[in-house]
């Protein structure tokens, strides 16, 4: 694996760390929707197993999380938390993107493509639990 495919992999496994973070914090403010941020919260973890074992497949590593990771806004409500989690799954979207965008590997561009995927269906349900329009964008992970 090339050092642009595998900087991406990380990049994206420290963005799926955050997400993991913030849905800790997601949660317990979620209220109608927390059973959502539940199931998200368990869909980046096993996310974040799978990039680690495929990082490590190749030899990488550092790759553990951080101490803590910031939230762009404090959440101290339903929309709050709801606007967080909509963050949180664009940045991953973004990451994942960008690991699509460097990979070279079938199995990289596989894991990119399909997390991405998966990123940009929790947003739009987010978006749609908070009833924001549109509910989702052409080019999801696009700056």
């Amino acid at each position: 694996m090339r050092e642009p495919e595998l900087n991406a992999l990380r990049l994206a496994l420290e963005t799926e760390y955050a997400a993991i973070f913030a849905y800790g914090v997601i949660e317990a403010f979620a209220g109608p929707n927390e059973d959502m941020a539940t199931e998200d919260l368990a869909a980046h973890r096993t996310r974040r197993d799978a990039t680690i074992a495929l990082l490590t497949r190749a030899g990488a590593d550092g790759l553990e999380a951080q101490a803590g990771y910031s939230l762009p806004d404090p959440v101290t409500d339903v929309e709050s938390a709801g606007a967080a989690a909509i963050a949180a799954e664009s940045d991953t979207a973004t990451a994942w993107r960008g690991v699509a965008e460097r990979a070279d590997s079938p199995d990289t561009i596989t894991t990119a493509v399909t997390a991405l995927t998966e990123s940009a269906i929790r947003m739009a349900k987010w978006r749609r639990a908070l009833k924001l329009t549109p509910e989702t964008y052409a080019f999801p992970g696009q700056t």
